[in-house]
């Protein structure tokens, strides 16, 4: 405890006798401070106990004592000490019934106790009190340091809050808790995810404070972790401000989860390059192996039903003129990534680390290899990480409907493919199927596309594909230019008569004519193509031409 007005009433070797102001004593002193100016205001910071003589004031006048002691109270002056037996034999009523007015605590400073000793008594319980605290800031990070390598976060944050007499809260990457202590604490940490994902959109190392007078408590809040994201976060919950010895126990707690944050990023590091190795070998055709090397790392995962997630970061640019082309209106989806999962401009890395969290907070296993502007993920079919996956990818498509969050330039955007259930023996043709649903995604403008709605639709819709309008129309080009001429409509015709597989009878019928002459338009359609409409292939690029260029 700092000095008060009460600890330097009880020394016994000052002699100090209260005057006015007996119920504020317990007020922190930070310094004593002598001046005998008549208005000393302009020099003082506030919490100073002012010595003085009264060598230049008029003490016995009422309405000189009433400005002088109004201007210490409204300065932050906690008391005023006054020697007598100096120029005054005793306190004059003037000042004293204007400190009781004020409510300022007033001294009586004896003749034999000189203002150095009062200095002295302050300085020195000052000293005392901050060698305590770092006494006792030592003693915490001891314990800290103790708890973090026998329990981890979990044990680090239950030390963490007792010696705050406090809560406190652990945050992953993504926002969500990981850990809190005590256990109550989980509730109230959970209601701070927004105010942690405006921590992370700060450069780290970053710190904010949430909440004040008309909250529940006030809570600080860090973010950890060295890199240019921060991995994560920590928040200190209190009933009040942190005094010294707390505040180098949540110093020594970020400096521990800093190393812990940092040893596991290494850590994630060398799994990645693991999991590189066993996707290789799964790709490869060689499950045995995959499951050998992997271990218990990915071993379940090997074991169960998987999906496999393929993802690419494209250019907003590019993006942006393929979306043009469909007539869709493209918007960047940064923002929404860094909305979603503090991505930073980084949607690859967002879904990396939102799709790795949920998995942790799930205990699941999840093998995510990047490979440059790509990603890679294996995940439990029906798992958390496919819900987050599919969730960050609908936050994303949400975010091109909002026009405040339209950009333009070449921001980089996402596009994500999703294959069907498989097993460890079909792993290459499930990441074949993910790249399917990836090109698909890609063409149609969307963010995720999975390969089972590519076998749930029609065809149809693929060919409004620019490459096959090209196609079709290069196809049947000469058969229009024949028909802008006036010389017959061998388009309809040859419309009509591969809707009715071939029957002369009822596709003459439906366009009107007699079957002699609709015999004579396919002969002509097959003289401009210089094809045979025998042939089962060219009757289905005809009809598949027919359809793309009638869907425009």
């Amino acid at each position: 405890m700092p000095p008060t007005l009460a600890s330097l009433v009880h020394h016994s070797a000052l002699k100090l006798t209260v005057r006015a102001g007996e119920d504020r004593l317990d007020v922190p002193v930070r310094w004593a401070h002598v001046s005998e100016l008549a208005d000393p205001v302009p020099y003082m910071e506030g919490g100073e106990l002012l010595l003085i003589t009264a060598l230049k004031l008029d003490a016995e006048d009422p309405q000189v004592m009433r400005r002088y002691v109004k201007r210490l109270a409204g300065a932050g002056v906690v008391g005023l000490g006054f020697a007598v037996g100096v120029n005054y034999e005793e306190i004059p009523e003037a000042l004293v019934d204007a400190a009781r007015q004020e409510g300022l605590p007033l001294l009586e400073v004896p003749r034999r106790t000189p203002f150095l000793a009062i200095s002295k008594a302050v300085s020195a319980a000052i000293a005392a009190d901050q060698y305590r605290a770092v006494t006792a800031g030592f003693a915490a990070q001891r314990e800290l340091t103790r708890q973090a390598l026998s329990a981890g976060p979990e044990g680090l944050l239950g030390a963490l809050a007792a010696q705050v007499d406090g809560w406190a809260a652990l945050y992953d990457a993504s926002g969500a808790v990981v850990a809190a202590a005590p256990e109550w604490a989980g509730r109230r940490a959970a209601r701070l995810t927004a105010e942690v994902e405006r921590l992370r959109e700060r450069p780290a190392p970053a710190s904010a404070v949430v909440g004040g007078p008309d909250h529940e408590d006030r809570v600080e809040m860090h973010s950890l972790g060295t890199g240019r994201r921060p991995r994560a976060a920590l928040a200190v919950g209190t009933a009040a401000a942190l005094g010294t010895a707390e505040r180098y126990a949540v110093h020594s707690a970020i400096a521990l989860l800093t190393l812990t944050t940092e040893r596991s990023r290494s850590l994630h590091a060398a799994e990645q390059r693991v999991g590189a190795a066993v996707l290789r070998m799964l790709l490869a055709g060689e499950p045995d192996h995959a499951r050998a090397v992997a271990g218990d790392l990915y071993g379940g995962l090997l074991d169960a039903p998987f999906r496999m997630i393929v993802a690419e970061s494209v250019s907003g640019a590019a993006a942006q003129a393929h979306a043009d082309t469909h007539g869709r209106v493209a918007t960047s989806v940064t923002q929404g990534a860094a909305l979603v999962a503090g991505a930073g401009g980084d949607p690859l890395g967002g879904l990396a680390e939102s799709v790795e969290a949920a998995a942790a907070r799930a205990g699941e296993a999840v093998l995510v290899v990047p490979e440059g502007e790509r990603l890679v993920v294996l995940a439990v079919d029906g798992g958390a990480a496919v819900a987050a996956c599919t969730q960050f990818a609908a936050a994303l498509e949400a975010a091109r409907a909002v026009p405040e969050q339209a950009a333009g330039g070449d921001e980089e955007e996402l596009v994500v493919g999703l294959s069907a259930p498989a097993g460890p023996i079909a792993a290459a043709a499930a990441y074949k199927q993910a790249e399917q649903a990836l090109s698909v995604a890609r063409r149609r403008g969307r963010v995720l596309v999975e390969h089972e709605q590519l076998a749930a639709g029609s065809v149809l819709p693929l060919l409004a594909d620019d490459a096959v309008k090209a196609f079709a129309d290069g196809l049947l080009r000469a058969l229009h230019e024949h028909d802008a001429t006036g010389r017959g409509d061998l388009v309809a015709s040859l419309r009509a008569w591969l809707s009715r597989h071939g029957q002369w009878d009822a596709a003459a019928a439906d366009l009107g004519v007699h079957r002699h002459t609709l015999r004579y338009r396919m002969r002509r359609v097959e003289e401009i193509l210089g094809r045979s409409l025998d042939d089962p292939d060219v009757r289905m690029e005809l009809w598949l031409a027919l359809k793309a260029t009638s869907a425009e």
